[in-house]
């Protein structure tokens, strides 16, 4: 046999095989479920959503038993209904310090839309904050010397009050896992870092289940944002639910404007 004819010989072998394989991937892509295809290790299709645009997963939003305001609209709606009048109004980032604690409206960092989110459900967040440090100081062991002027404006504080007078719920995000994602809820807390960042879950998921957060990162657009399902963000450190039941009526405080 000629140097000729086997390398026609080979390349016509090549060619079968090629054809075998591609045919063979092309049925295993259309035919295998996305589910089996993750379990042998292979990436599936980036789209998150079923072909006919159904969602994968479902996951109810709850709501508070509490209306704390008396507004006739539960706590965790008027909180996620605060942090995103404040995600519209889009505040210039500024985490300065201010004497009297408030910034302008205008203004504000993570810590800010937290405090105004909490106003529209009727809670002074700075004086809560402010009586549990001076009542409770061992539940702040990084705070060396309280300032009511900023103490109230750092994640860290925040990290900590949370972490008593809320619901220490899971830091693990798995989008699909209904079970995973019914314990992020609209109105829940959340701490990046441990004492980096901080926001707000938004009633809004994606269709992978995953919520949105509502938060002010020096973003320059919508601070309502598909934060969680980011390959490239801060760590999640802390996720609370707040309960006004395991506020001491002394720490308790009602926002009078």
């Amino acid at each position: 046999m000629t140097g000729m004819k086997r390398g026609t010989i080979i390349v016509i072998a090549v060619v079968a095989v090629l054809a075998i394989v591609v045919g063979a991937l092309f049925w295993w892509r259309t035919t295998v479920p996305d589910g089996d295809r993750h379990a042998t290790g292979v990436t599936a299709s980036s789209s998150v959503g079923t072909y006919d645009g159904t969602p994968k997963v479902s996951v109810t939003n709850i709501t508070s038993p509490v209306d704390y305001d008396n507004d006739d609209v539960d706590d965790y709606t008027d909180i996620v209904g605060g942090a995103r009048a404040e995600a519209k109004r889009h505040p210039t980032y500024d985490d300065g310090y201010y004497q009297g604690g408030y910034p302008p409206s205008d203004r504000g960092a993570c810590t800010d839309l937290v405090w105004r989110a909490f106003r529209d459900a009727g809670y002074d967040l700075k004086a809560m904050v402010d009586t549990d440090i001076s009542t409770n100081r061992g539940h702040y062991p990084a705070i060396a010397k309280p300032d009511p002027n900023i103490d109230f404006r750092r994640s860290g504080t925040l990290d900590a009050f949370f972490s008593v007078y809320g619901q220490t719920l899971t830091t693990a995000i798995r989008p699909g896992d209904a079970d995973n994602l019914s314990q992020w809820q609209p109105g829940d807390i959340v701490v990046f870092d441990h004492d980096q960042h901080i926001g707000i879950v938004s009633d809004r998921r994606n269709d992978q289940g995953v919520p949105y957060i509502l938060h002010n990162n020096h973003q320059q657009g919508s601070m309502e944002e598909d934060y969680l399902s980011r390959t490239k963000r801060r760590t999640v450190t802390g996720h609370y639910r707040f309960d006004a039941s395991r506020v001491p009526q002394d720490v308790l405080k009602t926002w009078r404007g």
